[in-house]
């Protein structure tokens, strides 16, 4: 049988140092089901990639938005 452990190993310290601490190391974005209707040949060729690179086509089409948000925006009137 397991001893339990005592109240006092659960202690916490008074300050903990975090200088060499990553930022972000355990976050994951949340994910969100949404309905979304797209053209049948999009989603073939998402798919078709997909198996390709051995991902799922929704991770594809994830990365895709991501990427194109990421791009700086155009103003018409500097064209």
């Amino acid at each position: 049988m397991k001893k339990l452990r005592s109240e006092k190993d659960f202690e916490l310290e008074r300050e903990y140092d975090f200088s060499k601490g990553v930022v972000g190391r355990f976050y994951r974005p949340h994910k969100v089901s949404v309905s979304l209707r797209l053209d049948d040949d999009i989603i073939v060729r998402f798919k078709k990639i997909a198996s390709e690179k051995k991902v799922g086509y929704q991770t594809l089409i994830n990365a895709a938005l991501r990427e194109y948000f990421q791009k700086p925006v155009k103003s018409k009137s500097a064209a």
